[in-house]
């Protein structure tokens, strides 16, 4: 059975506080954006798009061969940008969206196909993400490491920066799941890939923010605040670090061969 096709949307915004002008870091003699959509080009996508809020990202696209749109500047966050980009496109409702970051030059295009292919699977489930197994406690205890908790079905129960499952009996700093009775509980990273239907993804910014979604300032609690389900593919694999700090970068850029 062939796989349903899907569109990949990548959000780009040439603002960026820890790193400005994130989107058009050279990194090995091509923009970081350009990079992502290359490596999302790699998966089974019929089409990967750029959704730039800057004229810049979208000429630097163009000249390396990347299709890109410009949409408005004053979108509150990426799902926003992602929804004018599905009109713009003129996306049915029923087509499935995976929303790559466009600071993950390194994304694996595997991922982004399971991560589509759990709507297909879960017609119950209003978006797709993905996580991976912790291995560390220092990345247990992280606000910056999302954690995600899962139900029976594998649907995500839960997502915060507060390490969760929290073991009531274990000591602190003892990497509980590493035992076995407990390892089947291990805690999940979530990875920040998502895939939607366009219909919802059209939808959700007019959803009203949860409230925990800003007390964590994580945007897929909006979802689950109003009772729509997010399947979870868990991967084996670990993701690839994104860009957010110029120390990131110049870690890319190593590995990558820049210079």
């Amino acid at each position: 059975m062939s796989a349903a096709p899907f569109t990949v949307l990548i959000p780009a915004r040439l603002a960026s506080t820890r790193l400005p002008g994130k989107p058009l870091a050279d990194i090995a003699g091509l923009p970081m954006v350009v990079r992502v959509a290359r490596q999302a080009a790699q998966s089974a996508a019929t089409q990967v798009v750029v959704a730039a809020d800057d004229a810049r990202i979208v000429q630097a696209c163009a000249a390396h061969g990347v299709t890109a749109l410009l949409t408005r500047t004053d979108h509150a966050s990426g799902s926003d940008r992602l929804a004018q980009a599905c009109d713009l496109l003129a996306l049915p409702d029923e087509a499935i969206v995976v929303n790559v970051q466009g600071d993950e030059p390194l994304v694996a295009p595997a991922l982004i196909d399971a991560v589509a292919a759990l709507l297909r699977a879960r017609p119950e489930a209003s978006m797709g993400t993905a996580a991976h197994a912790i291995d560390s406690w220092q990345d247990f205890i992280s606000p910056h490491v999302v954690k995600v908790v899962l139900d029976a079905q594998g649907l995500a129960h839960y997502f915060s920066r507060a390490p969760i499952p929290h073991a009531r009996d274990q000591a602190e700093g003892q990497a509980w799941w590493q035992q076995a009775p407990l390892q089947r509980l291990a805690p999940l990273r979530h990875i920040g890939l998502y895939s939607y239907r366009a219909g919802f993804l059209r939808r959700f910014p007019q959803l009203a923010a949860a409230p925990t979604e800003q007390l964590e300032q994580l945007e897929q609690l909006r979802a689950l605040w109003h009772g729509h389900a997010i399947a979870v593919h868990v991967t084996q694999q670990a993701p690839a670090a994104g860009v957010d700090t110029p120390q990131d970068l110049e870690r890319v850029r190593a590995l990558l061969g820049h210079g």
